[in-house]
C-alpha cells in the first residue's frame, strides 16, 4: 500500500480545458486581435486584400474619428442606448417581481415548474420566428393589435408601428422584454435558491415582513447576480443585431438601426470600409469594457472594499515597523 503512487487528478482538468481554449483563441482571440489590427489601417474596397493595406502611422485614430463623424453612426448608438434602456428597465423589474413570487417562503406557488416553462420558452424560439411572428402581430392594417384597437374603438384607422422611429424602437424594446424576461428571471431564481435558509429564518424572527424580507435581505445576498445579469444584459443589449434588422430594417427613418447593423452595413455593403466597421467594433468594445467596469464598481461589496482597505493599511503599518 505504501508504494502506491497517488494519482493526480489535476492534470485532466487541464487536459480537458485544452479544446475551449484552442476554440477561444482560433475562433474569439484570434478576429478580436485581427479587428484591432485592422482599425488602425486603410484596408477597404472590394478587390482589397490586408495584404495591400497600409497600417496609418502618421494618422492612427483616422478611423475612429471618421466613425465618430458620422451621423449615422451617432444615430445607431443613440437607437442602441435608447432601446436597450425601454427594454431592460422592465425586463429587470418583471423578473425580480416573479423571482418574489416563486421564491417567497410563506406562499407556496401550485405549478411552479408549468409558469417557469412558459416565462422561459420565449428565449428559446429564434430570433428569425420572433421577427416575423411580431410583424404579424403588429402588422397594419389588420393585425391582431390594430384589430383589437379598431374593436376597442382606440384608433380609427389603426397605427403603422413601423411608420415612425419611436415606434420601432418601442415594438423591438417590447420584444427584447419579451424575450429576454423569463431567462432573467430563472439567473435570479437560481441566486435565490443559493442562499442559506438560515439567513430568511432570522428574518422572520426579526418580524420582519416580506417586502422588508425581499429587499433588505434576498436582494443583498444576490447582488453578485444581479451584477451578472446587468453586465450581461449590457453586452446583449448594445450588440443588439437580429430582431431590429429583421423586424424594422431601415423603415421609420431608421429608428431600429442599430450600431450592430452599421457596423455590418459599412463593412459589407457599398465600398466594403472594412477599416470603418472594425473601428465602429473597437469604440462599442471599450465603451462595453468602461460601462461594466462602472457596474462592477457601483454593485461591489462596499463593507468587504473596508475590509479590504483596513487590511492592506494593517500590512503597510506592520512594515513600517519592521523598518524601524
Amino acid at each position: 500500500m505504501g508504494n502506491k503512487k497517488l494519482v493526480d487528478y489535476g492534470k485532466f482538468g487541464y487536459i480537458f480545458s485544452i479544446p475551449f481554449i484552442l476554440a477561444f483563441l482560433v475562433f474569439s482571440l484570434y478576429p478580436i486581435l485581427y479587428t484591432f489590427y485592422i482599425g488602425f489601417t486603410d484596408f477597404a474596397g472590394m478587390a482589397a486584400t490586408i495584404k495591400d493595406s497600409k497600417v496609418l502611422w502618421s494618422e492612427p485614430f483616422k478611423n475612429f474619428i471618421s466613425v465618430f463623424k458620422s451621423n449615422l453612426f451617432r444615430k445607431s448608438f443613440g437607437n442602441t442606448v435608447v432601446i436597450w434602456i425601454m427594454n431592460f428597465i422592465p425586463q429587470m423589474g418583471l423578473a425580480l417581481l416573479l423571482t418574489a413570487w416563486f421564491t417567497d417562503r410563506r406562499s407556496k406557488v401550485k405549478g411552479q415548474g408549468i409558469f417557469k416553462i412558459l416565462f422561459y420558452m420565449p428565449n428559446i424560439i429564434t430570433a428569425a420566428t420572433v421577427a416575423v411572428l411580431f410583424t404579424q402581430i403588429f402588422g397594419y392594417p389588420s393585425g391582431p393589435i390594430n384589430t383589437t384597437l379598431l374593436k376597442l374603438g382606440l384608433t380609427e384607422k389603426g397605427i403603422n408601428f413601423v411608420l415612425t422611429p419611436w415606434r420601432i424602437k418601442g415594438v423591438v424594446a417590447f420584444i427584447q422584454f419579451w424575450q429576454w424576461y423569463g431567462y432573467t428571471m430563472v439567473i435570479l431564481i437560481s441566486g435565490v435558491i443559493g442562499i442559506d435558509p438560515a439567513i430568511f429564518e432570522a428574518a422572520d424572527l426579526d418580524g420582519a415582513n416580506r417586502v422588508q424580507t425581499f429587499f433588505l435581505v434576498t436582494l443583498p445576498c444576490i447582488r453578485t447576480v444581479m451584477l451578472y445579469t446587468l453586465v450581461t444584459s449590457l453586452i446583449g443589449g448594445l450588440n443588439m443585431f437580429d430582431i431590429p434588422s429583421l423586424y424594422a430594417r431601415d423603415q421609420g427613418d431608421s429608428g431600429g438601426y442599430t450600431v450592430n447593423m452599421y457596423i455590418k452595413d459599412v463593412a459589407f455593403t457599398g465600398k466594403q470600409r472594412y477599416n470603418l466597421a472594425a473601428a465602429a467594433s473597437i469604440i462599442m468594445f471599450i465603451i462595453i469594457v468602461a460601462l461594466s467596469l462602472v457596474l462592477f464598481y457601483i454593485m461591489r461589496d462596499k463593507d468587504e472594499a473596508k475590509l479590504k482597505k483596513l487590511k492592506k493599511q494593517a500590512l503597510k503599518a506592520a512594515k513600517a515597523k519592521k523598518a524601524y
